[in-house]
């Protein structure tokens, strides 16, 4: 483990206007492949809210990863179980399922292995080199979900 604390995820006025750029990008394909926008519904107000993430793709299956924590979408997901990701003129419908804390550790360590270290490290107590048990511990705070199922439709 690092010395140093985990940093906190805050939504601050910088983040929103990236997320914006970020997401007019991924909204007409230019983007890397794991990137799309993830579309949830409200739990509580039922209105549409789309945030830009990165879809783990790998021999596992595909994953959606909250490296920030418990944040909006993540609620979102749990209450309605699916979402929609977009990417350019694509739109897939998914159905998702949580994992444990131990199905969720080796995917938390694949996911801070791949190049996107540099933006997510900072918010796991565990380095991108230690072990799967190191993940497999904070695995209660970085919520992982598994795409069960989706459909996908060009619009």
């Amino acid at each position: 483990m690092v010395d140093e604390p985990t940093k906190r995820f805050e939504m601050t006025r910088l983040r929103r206007v990236a997320n914006a750029v970020i997401g007019g990008f991924v909204k007409y394909g230019v983007c890397p492949s794991e990137v799309h926008l993830l579309t949830t519904r409200g739990r509580k107000s039922g209105f549409l809210r789309t945030t830009p993430v990165s879809v783990l793709d790998s021999d596992r299956g595909r994953f959606l990863v909250s490296p920030y924590g418990e944040v909006g979408w993540v609620r979102n997901i749990r209450a309605d179980g699916f979402a929609t990701l977009r990417q350019g003129g694509w739109i897939e419908l998914v159905s998702v399922r949580e994992l444990a804390p131990e199905e969720a550790g080796p995917v938390l360590r694949e996911y801070v292995a791949f190049p996107r270290t540099a933006v997510v490290a900072p918010y796991f107590e565990a380095p991108p080199e230690a072990p799967e048990e190191a993940f497999t511990a904070e695995a209660d705070r970085h919520p992982v979900f598994e795409i069960v199922r989706s459909t996908t439709v060009r619009i």
